[in-house]
């Protein structure tokens, strides 16, 4: 089962940026860094449709596609297995013709130049050009723990240059808030220091310091 988020929800945790919504929930539900885009322009945000697979076989990928709904996230615990890469540019056509937002995989891809130049947003731990079998069975939609980060279906993932980061689906509203509030709270920071304030008077640093004897 997967969440719905507006469309100006998810435009909005696009721009806010990964490392900004990390920030403001709490510093949670980072994603290991490992799992990384193949191209650094790529950015996604959706609903995730989450997809167990076992290492070498993408059968359960297959049947995810069909169904998946537009604006989805397909994110697929492969076991960090790089080997064999059960993602290429032919799903990802046909991903893109169901109107799937993009790929997060704990494995491997192939095919990456064509995908880039697709322009769909894929997220994995590394390449490989070695195919992948069709027969062993898997899971859908149940919660998962991707890259140290507990994914559960529906919650929406955020990807950027700087990595990925979930967010719980009924804290949508209150993470875009908060995030929001440190953005407007960092532009004041600017303001500051381009007024001749220091990291250290506006962070309240100084007593720390002093206490490590750094003067």
């Amino acid at each position: 089962m997967t969440t719905s988020i507006t469309a100006a929800q998810r435009d909005q945790l696009k721009r806010l940026g990964t490392a900004t919504i990390h920030e403001a929930q709490g510093q949670r539900g980072a994603v290991d860094p490992r799992i990384a885009p193949l191209d650094p322009t790529m950015r996604l945000a959706g609903p995730a449709l989450t997809v167990d697979i076992r290492p070498g076989d993408n059968l359960m990928i297959h049947y995810a596609l069909t169904k998946a709904r537009p604006g989805d996230v397909l994110v697929v615990d492969a076991k960090a297995f790089v080997d064999a890469g059960p993602w290429g540019d032919v799903l990802t056509f046909a991903a893109q013709q169901i109107g799937i937002a993009g790929l997060v995989i704990d494995g491997a891809v192939r095919d990456a130049s064509q995908i880039v130049e697709m322009g769909f947003p894929v997220f994995c731990r590394g390449l490989s050009i070695r195919g992948t079998n069709k027969h062993q069975p898997g899971k859908l939609n149940l919660p998962l723990i991707l890259g140290g980060a507990a994914v559960r279906p529906g919650d929406i993932v955020v990807g950027d240059r700087d990595g990925l980061v979930i967010v719980a689906a009924d804290e949508v509203p209150e993470v875009i808030a908060a995030s929001a509030a440190r953005e407007q709270k960092e532009a004041q920071m600017r303001e500051r220091l381009a007024q001749g304030a220091t990291m250290v008077e506006l962070l309240g640093l100084r007593e720390t310091l002093d206490s490590l004897g750094l003067r």
